[in-house]
């Protein structure tokens, strides 16, 4: 057979429709059933397959009165041709969800010291307003979060900020104190005016390295005038772990407001005391890329879940 037709010394290139007309041939190795399922005439498809033969410059099917055979060409080809309708289906659906918001996925990356604590929020507000939209959360540490942003894993974060990353948009949704939890029997337990120098000589707990908390706790620390040569003599993976360390009277620590219901809650073994005004606090909020194609959309999403989470003991932002 004759190498492919060219025009201006460019290769042809096959069109969807000839792809299609062959895949559904190699698929029923029948003309008359190929042609039903996908609406063409016969004529038509036979003409396709026959410009896809001569567009490719290779033979793809043996042809007999009684059946129709791949050839070793037509097996490898119909392989492909399959891989690039399927491929052309992805983008027809991607091209729909962007042109409806809140369909399709929707990949969420949070940090472990709120994912306990809002996913909840965050599930229901989907569950109910968007429920349409495929939801897939990633509980991952910040610095893994913002380079699945950057390489497109992940389409939008939530976490606490300031990032001051560049490329990245942050969309605040709150801000919450911290609050010390101690042993049961602890001098400051039951306070509601903790100066942060309390901070300098007590033995505290955190979380391993690699935690924003960690670092949050460290820097409130040293705004108090801890030593940074005090050691931390005990850390801990996650923040349920870290209560029992401190129930066990290993030291103090500090929670997050959102996270103190469900680590403190079932254990008469802690007390809390909350600081003098102004607390020690963070921010939490969504990240995106700067100038993501869903901007918008992840910009009412950050508004609904603001509402959503307006009965947690936090400061709602404002737009």
């Amino acid at each position: 057979m004759a190498s492919p037709a060219s025009q201006g010394g460019r290769p042809r290139q096959p069109s969807l429709a000839q792809l299609r007309a062959f895949a559904a041939v190699a698929e029923h190795l029948h003309f008359r059933e190929a042609a039903a399922e996908i609406g063409m005439s016969q004529p038509a498809l036979s003409g396709a397959v026959s410009a896809l033969e001569e567009t490719l410059g290779v033979q793809l099917l043996e042809r007999t009165t009684r059946k129709v055979l791949l050839s070793p060409a037509g097996e490898r080809v119909a392989a492909r041709a399959r891989t690039v309708l399927e491929a052309v289906g992805d983008l027809l659906e991607e091209a729909e969800a962007a042109r409806a918001p809140f369909t399709g996925v929707l990949r969420l990356g949070v940090i472990p010291t709120v994912a306990p604590y809002l996913l909840p929020a965050v599930l229901r507000l989907v569950h109910d307003t968007y429920p349409a939209l495929d939801l897939q959360v990633h509980e991952e540490q910040t610095a893994s979060l913002l380079e699945g942003l950057a390489q497109g894993r992940l389409d939008l974060l939530l976490l606490a900020v300031p990032l001051g990353v560049p490329q990245v948009a942050e969309l605040p949704l709150f801000d919450e104190d911290f609050v010390l939890v101690a042993p049961k029997e602890h001098w400051l337990g039951g306070r509601g005016d903790i100066p942060r120098q309390a901070l300098k000589e007590l033995d505290l707990l955190l979380l391993d390295e690699g935690h924003c908390l960690r670092d949050q706790a460290l820097d409130i620390c040293r705004e108090a005038g801890r030593d940074e040569n005090t050691p931390v003599t005990t850390s801990a993976a996650g923040l349920s772990t870290l209560v029992q360390l401190v129930a066990g009277g290993l030291g103090v620590t500090l929670l997050p407001r959102t996270a103190l219901r469900v680590e403190t809650g079932r254990n008469d073994q802690l007390t809390t005391g909350y600081f003098a005004d102004p607390a020690p606090s963070r921010t939490i909020a969504l990240a995106m890329r700067t100038g993501a194609a869903r901007q918008e959309e992840f910009e009412e999403f950050a508004r609904a879940l603001r509402d959503a989470l307006r009965g947690l003991p936090v400061r709602i932002a404002t737009d």
